[in-house]
């Protein structure tokens, strides 16, 4: 059984080497929830809109598919009767720390929580959004200004005070606008240029990207710069990606079973 885990580990390590090693330098290597959060911000102002109300659990939602895509959490194996994906209990595969303070933290949560949770409720109880007060210690605080300390860190954005009519805030604009360019043309990339007309064809990094990012609300950021034909024939593609049936795509051979649940989570 251990050496199992190991094997898994050992794959999902070489798999994170393998990304680092597509030209990024490992310190721009941005995970789902920077790049999401990154999208999100105005590069000069440096915070996210006000009225974006979706960011918060986008997020959770991001750390969830994270944990995913490095091997760490798992949905439970389906019985013989098959349940729905937001049925389906999310379990620990491995506690191996990631790196990043936040996944740790939430890997943490959901290895110690018995009995276990479906994605749902973990994207609600990250969020703070739960009626139980037993379950509030849940929450991850400070979120989007802890991410944006990691986008500092990796010298992506920049700390300011501004000072707003009632109050002051810490922003943190864009200083290097290179990681951004780069994510954004990622983004429109793989919708336009590298279009492949297969979501199991789709690098899974770039596909939980934009469905997390839609999700999210911070989509259409990336969209905004293209001229109207490029962008109609952009959003038209990525309407054919929301469009698709998570239960279905789930059960396709390479897919990632916990990323389609946290689809479905946020379009039921």
């Amino acid at each position: 059984q251990l050496k199992d885990s190991g094997g898994e580990e050992d794959e999902a390590r070489r798999g994170e080497e393998d990304e680092e090693d597509k030209g990024d330098s490992k310190e721009t290597r941005l995970t789902l929830m920077e790049e999401v959060l990154l999208l999100g911000l105005k590069d000069r102002e440096g915070y996210t809109s006000f009225w974006n109300d979706c960011i918060s659990s986008g997020l959770r939602g991001c750390m969830l598919v994270e944990l995913a895509l490095r091997g760490r959490i798992q949905l439970e194996a389906c019985g013989v009767r098959r349940k729905s994906l937001l049925a389906r209990k999310v379990i620990c595969k491995s506690d191996a720390p990631t790196g990043d303070v936040l996944l740790d933290e939430a890997l943490k949560h959901i290895k110690d929580t018995q009995p276990p949770e479906t994605v749902q409720s973990w994207i609600e109880l990250l969020s703070g959004e739960t009626w139980n007060p037993l379950k509030l210690h849940y929450q991850l605080r400070n979120v989007r200004e802890r991410l944006a300390k990691n986008l500092v860190e990796k010298g992506v954005l920049t700390t300011e005070k501004q000072n707003f009519l009632l109050f002051d805030m810490t922003t943190h604009p864009l200083t290097n606008s290179t990681i951004k360019q780069r994510l954004v043309k990622k983004v429109q990339d793989s919708v336009l240029e590298k279009w492949v007309n297969d979501p199991h064809r789709m690098d899974k990094r770039v596909l939980s990207l934009i469905l997390l990012a839609h999700s999210s609300d911070v989509l259409e950021n990336a969209f905004a710069p293209l001229q109207d034909d490029q962008y109609d024939l952009g959003m038209k593609r990525v309407h054919t990606l929301l469009e698709l049936e998570p239960e279905k795509e789930s059960t396709k051979p390479s897919a990632n079973e916990l990323m389609w649940a946290v689809v479905a989570a946020f379009t039921k």
